[in-house]
Protein backbone atom coordinates (compact mmCIF):
# COMPACT_ATOMS: atom_id res chain seq x y z
CA UNK A 1 0.00 0.00 0.00
CA UNK A 2 1.35 3.44 -0.86
CA UNK A 3 2.33 5.62 2.09
CA UNK A 4 -0.11 8.33 1.02
CA UNK A 5 -2.95 5.83 1.47
CA UNK A 6 -1.56 4.13 4.57
CA UNK A 7 -1.21 7.23 6.74
CA UNK A 8 -4.93 8.20 6.79
CA UNK A 9 -5.83 4.58 7.56
CA UNK A 10 -3.45 4.47 10.53
CA UNK A 11 -4.75 7.82 11.76
CA UNK A 12 -8.35 6.60 11.58
CA UNK A 13 -7.38 3.60 13.70
CA UNK A 14 -5.62 5.78 16.24
CA UNK A 15 -2.22 4.30 15.43
CA UNK A 16 1.07 6.11 15.01
CA UNK A 17 2.50 6.10 11.52
CA UNK A 18 5.82 4.31 11.06
CA UNK A 19 8.98 6.37 10.82
CA UNK A 20 9.73 7.19 7.21
CA UNK A 21 13.15 6.19 5.89
CA UNK A 22 13.62 9.49 4.11
CA UNK A 23 13.58 11.53 7.35
CA UNK A 24 15.07 8.96 9.72
CA UNK A 25 12.77 9.97 12.58
CA UNK A 26 11.42 7.54 15.15
CA UNK A 27 8.07 7.69 16.95
CA UNK A 28 8.58 5.23 19.82
CA UNK A 29 5.92 2.92 21.18
CA UNK A 30 5.24 2.39 24.87
CA UNK A 31 3.01 -0.18 26.58
CA UNK A 32 2.41 -1.05 30.20
CA UNK A 33 1.97 -4.51 31.65
CA UNK A 34 -1.56 -5.82 31.27
CA UNK A 35 -3.78 -5.87 34.33
CA UNK A 36 -4.04 -9.04 36.40
CA UNK A 37 -7.64 -8.54 37.57
CA UNK A 38 -8.99 -5.88 35.23
CA UNK A 39 -7.79 -4.25 32.01
CA UNK A 40 -5.72 -1.15 32.59
CA UNK A 41 -4.34 1.80 30.69
CA UNK A 42 -1.98 4.67 31.38
CA UNK A 43 -3.46 8.07 30.57
CA UNK A 44 -0.76 10.54 29.57
CA UNK A 45 -1.44 14.18 28.75
CA UNK A 46 0.79 16.77 27.10
CA UNK A 47 0.58 20.33 28.40
CA UNK A 48 2.41 21.99 25.54
CA UNK A 49 1.51 25.68 25.69
CA UNK A 50 -1.76 27.58 25.97
CA UNK A 51 -4.12 27.05 28.89
CA UNK A 52 -5.66 24.18 30.89
CA UNK A 53 -8.59 22.04 29.80
CA UNK A 54 -10.72 21.85 32.92
CA UNK A 55 -13.20 19.53 31.18
CA UNK A 56 -10.56 16.79 31.38
CA UNK A 57 -8.98 17.80 34.67
CA UNK A 58 -12.31 17.88 36.51
CA UNK A 59 -13.18 14.37 35.27
CA UNK A 60 -9.83 13.06 36.52
CA UNK A 61 -10.16 14.65 39.96
CA UNK A 62 -13.85 13.96 40.53
CA UNK A 63 -13.46 10.29 39.55
CA UNK A 64 -10.09 9.79 41.28
CA UNK A 65 -8.42 8.79 38.02
CA UNK A 66 -4.64 8.72 37.92
CA UNK A 67 -2.69 10.23 35.02
CA UNK A 68 0.79 11.28 33.97
CA UNK A 69 1.06 14.92 32.86
CA UNK A 70 3.92 16.06 30.60
CA UNK A 71 4.49 19.77 31.20
CA UNK A 72 6.56 22.37 29.34
CA UNK A 73 8.12 25.40 30.94
CA UNK A 74 6.01 27.52 28.56
CA UNK A 75 2.76 26.02 29.85
CA UNK A 76 3.93 26.19 33.46
CA UNK A 77 4.51 29.93 33.28
CA UNK A 78 0.91 30.55 32.20
CA UNK A 79 -0.87 28.02 34.40
CA UNK A 80 0.44 28.31 37.94
CA UNK A 81 -3.03 27.83 39.43
CA UNK A 82 -3.66 24.55 37.62
CA UNK A 83 -0.13 23.39 38.41
CA UNK A 84 -0.94 23.98 42.09
CA UNK A 85 -4.03 21.80 41.67
CA UNK A 86 -1.86 19.03 40.23
CA UNK A 87 0.55 19.37 43.15
CA UNK A 88 -2.35 19.26 45.62
CA UNK A 89 -3.41 15.92 44.12
CA UNK A 90 0.01 14.28 44.11
CA UNK A 91 -1.65 10.92 44.68
CA UNK A 92 -3.34 11.22 41.27
CA UNK A 93 -0.94 13.14 39.07
CA UNK A 94 2.59 12.22 38.09
CA UNK A 95 4.27 15.35 36.70
CA UNK A 96 6.85 14.77 33.98
CA UNK A 97 9.02 16.68 31.53
CA UNK A 98 7.74 17.93 28.16
CA UNK A 99 10.65 20.29 27.58
CA UNK A 100 11.33 23.99 27.92
CA UNK A 101 9.94 25.65 24.79
CA UNK A 102 8.03 22.80 23.09
CA UNK A 103 10.78 22.24 20.54
CA UNK A 104 11.11 18.74 19.00
CA UNK A 105 14.08 17.04 20.69
CA UNK A 106 15.75 16.16 17.41
CA UNK A 107 19.46 16.77 16.99
CA UNK A 108 19.44 17.80 13.35
CA UNK A 109 17.51 20.53 11.55
CA UNK A 110 14.19 19.18 10.30
CA UNK A 111 10.62 20.51 10.50
CA UNK A 112 8.02 18.23 12.11
CA UNK A 113 4.38 19.17 11.58
CA UNK A 114 5.65 22.63 10.72
CA UNK A 115 7.67 22.98 13.95
CA UNK A 116 11.42 23.52 13.67
CA UNK A 117 13.43 20.95 15.59
CA UNK A 118 16.09 21.70 18.17
CA UNK A 119 18.63 21.02 15.43
CA UNK A 120 21.72 20.10 17.48
CA UNK A 121 22.75 18.05 20.49
CA UNK A 122 23.34 21.24 22.47
CA UNK A 123 19.82 22.49 21.71
CA UNK A 124 18.31 19.11 22.61
CA UNK A 125 20.03 19.28 25.99
CA UNK A 126 18.73 22.82 26.56
CA UNK A 127 15.18 21.73 25.74
CA UNK A 128 15.30 18.65 27.97
CA UNK A 129 17.07 20.15 30.97
CA UNK A 130 15.17 23.44 30.74
CA UNK A 131 11.90 21.60 31.15
CA UNK A 132 13.17 19.47 34.02
CA UNK A 133 14.67 22.42 35.87
CA UNK A 134 11.47 24.44 35.52
CA UNK A 135 9.41 21.64 37.08
CA UNK A 136 11.77 21.21 40.02
CA UNK A 137 12.01 24.97 40.58
CA UNK A 138 8.20 25.08 40.77
CA UNK A 139 8.06 22.40 43.47
CA UNK A 140 7.56 19.21 41.49
CA UNK A 141 9.67 16.12 42.15
CA UNK A 142 12.62 15.48 39.86
CA UNK A 143 11.07 14.10 36.65
CA UNK A 144 11.94 10.63 35.44
CA UNK A 145 10.31 10.71 32.00
CA UNK A 146 10.73 13.00 29.02
CA UNK A 147 8.41 13.34 26.04
CA UNK A 148 9.47 15.79 23.36
CA UNK A 149 7.24 17.98 21.25
CA UNK A 150 5.75 15.89 18.39
CA UNK A 151 7.01 12.70 20.17
CA UNK A 152 9.54 12.16 17.37
CA UNK A 153 13.30 11.72 17.70
CA UNK A 154 16.42 10.40 16.06
CA UNK A 155 18.13 7.33 17.50
CA UNK A 156 20.98 9.58 18.59
CA UNK A 157 18.71 12.08 20.34
CA UNK A 158 17.01 9.22 22.21
CA UNK A 159 20.43 8.02 23.36
CA UNK A 160 21.32 11.56 24.44
CA UNK A 161 18.10 11.99 26.43
CA UNK A 162 18.67 8.64 28.14
CA UNK A 163 22.23 9.74 29.01
CA UNK A 164 20.77 12.87 30.63
CA UNK A 165 18.86 10.57 33.00
CA UNK A 166 15.40 10.32 31.44
CA UNK A 167 13.39 7.53 29.93
CA UNK A 168 11.61 8.58 26.76
CA UNK A 169 7.83 8.26 26.84
CA UNK A 170 6.29 6.89 23.70
CA UNK A 171 2.69 5.79 23.47
CA UNK A 172 0.52 3.12 21.87
CA UNK A 173 -2.77 4.98 21.28
CA UNK A 174 -3.21 8.53 20.01
CA UNK A 175 -6.37 9.78 21.68
CA UNK A 176 -6.84 13.16 20.04
CA UNK A 177 -4.35 13.76 17.19
CA UNK A 178 -2.80 16.77 18.86
CA UNK A 179 -6.21 17.95 20.07
CA UNK A 180 -7.39 18.26 16.47
CA UNK A 181 -9.97 15.46 16.43
CA UNK A 182 -13.68 16.02 16.77
CA UNK A 183 -15.28 15.05 20.05
CA UNK A 184 -16.95 11.88 18.77
CA UNK A 185 -13.77 10.50 17.21
CA UNK A 186 -11.72 11.21 20.32
CA UNK A 187 -14.34 9.48 22.47
CA UNK A 188 -14.36 6.46 20.17
CA UNK A 189 -10.59 6.11 20.10
CA UNK A 190 -10.13 6.24 23.85
CA UNK A 191 -13.18 4.11 24.63
CA UNK A 192 -11.72 1.39 22.39
CA UNK A 193 -8.35 1.27 24.17
CA UNK A 194 -6.84 -2.14 24.89
CA UNK A 195 -5.39 -3.56 28.07
CA UNK A 196 -1.84 -2.21 28.40
CA UNK A 197 -2.25 0.84 26.19
CA UNK A 198 -0.44 4.09 26.91
CA UNK A 199 -2.77 6.81 25.66
CA UNK A 200 -1.52 10.23 24.60
CA UNK A 201 -3.89 13.21 24.60
CA UNK A 202 -3.63 16.94 25.25
CA UNK A 203 -4.74 18.94 28.24
CA UNK A 204 -3.89 22.45 27.02
CA UNK A 205 -6.60 23.26 24.47
CA UNK A 206 -9.81 24.08 26.36
CA UNK A 207 -11.51 25.54 23.28
CA UNK A 208 -11.01 22.46 21.08
CA UNK A 209 -13.78 19.92 20.65
CA UNK A 210 -11.34 17.07 21.22
CA UNK A 211 -11.19 17.75 24.96
CA UNK A 212 -14.87 16.99 25.36
CA UNK A 213 -14.35 13.69 23.60
CA UNK A 214 -11.28 12.81 25.64
CA UNK A 215 -13.24 13.33 28.87
CA UNK A 216 -16.10 11.20 27.58
CA UNK A 217 -13.73 8.46 26.44
CA UNK A 218 -12.13 8.28 29.88
CA UNK A 219 -15.54 7.90 31.51
CA UNK A 220 -16.42 5.19 29.01
CA UNK A 221 -13.33 3.21 30.02
CA UNK A 222 -14.19 3.69 33.68
CA UNK A 223 -17.68 2.33 33.02
CA UNK A 224 -16.09 -0.75 31.42
CA UNK A 225 -14.11 -1.41 34.59
CA UNK A 226 -10.71 -0.26 33.37
CA UNK A 227 -8.00 0.60 35.87
CA UNK A 228 -5.99 3.80 35.35
CA UNK A 229 -2.33 3.82 36.34
CA UNK A 230 0.57 6.27 36.22
CA UNK A 231 3.75 5.44 34.40
CA UNK A 232 5.63 5.34 37.71
CA UNK A 233 3.37 2.60 39.06
CA UNK A 234 3.82 -0.23 36.55
CA UNK A 235 6.36 -2.03 34.38
CA UNK A 236 6.64 -0.60 30.87
CA UNK A 237 7.93 -1.90 27.55
CA UNK A 238 9.20 0.68 25.07
CA UNK A 239 10.59 0.46 21.55
CA UNK A 240 13.75 2.09 20.16
CA UNK A 241 15.80 1.79 23.38
CA UNK A 242 13.62 4.37 25.12
CA UNK A 243 13.24 2.57 28.47
CA UNK A 244 14.83 -0.24 30.54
Amino acid sequence: MKTILLLPLLAALGLAAPALARDGLLEPKLHIAAGSKAPRVALTFDACMGLADQRIISVLIENRISATIFITERWLKRNAETFAVFRAHADLFELENHGAMHVPAIDRPVPVYGIASAGSAQAVEAEVMGGANALVASGAPQPHWFRGATAKYTASSIAQIRALGFDVAGYSLNGDDGSLLGAKMATRRIANAHDGDVIISHINQPTHAAGEGVAAGILALKAKGYEFVRLDAVHEEGSNATVN
